[in-house]
């Protein structure tokens, strides 16, 4: 299985009050990460993807600090429905876990709002990509 990978760069604004990146900066890293893998693996914005975020579940191993620099966030793609794609994410700092992710997005159609079948340009990539 292949997997996508990003660096993102920890920013001073990222830190909280108790020294370490926020809980919820995770979630924007991770948002990061999407939107990089959307550009990179589907050849697609995802601001124009008619795609919402349905589920974020996040399991934080320790924390991040500035210090740290960067963070490392991989995009795997569990299991691809109809309507639905479930991906999973990890957070490294180096070679440490220090969070790990599930994501399921939803393909809606752009008139109804209702879900939708995933494109089949969307489907092939990432079957494709993921050797699934």
């Amino acid at each position: 299985m292949t997997t996508y990978t990003t660096e993102i760069d920890v920013r001073f604004r990222d830190i909280d009050a108790m020294g370490h990146v926020n809980n919820a900066v995770y979630a924007t890293y991770i948002e990061q990460a999407r939107t990089a893998y959307f550009r990179d693996v589907l050849d697609a914005d995802i601001s124009r993807a008619s795609t919402v975020l349905a589920s974020l579940s996040l399991d934080f191993r320790r924390p991040v600090e500035l210090v740290d620099g960067s963070v490392t966030v991989t995009v795997d793609v569990a299991e691809i429905g109809r309507s639905s794609t479930t991906m999973t994410h990890e957070v490294r700092t180096g070679d440490d876990i220090v969070a790990e992710a599930e994501a399921t997005l939803v393909s809606l159609d752009p008139d109804s709002g209702e879900p939708a079948p995933i494109p089949d340009a969307y489907r092939s990539e990432m079957a494709s990509y993921h050797d699934l």
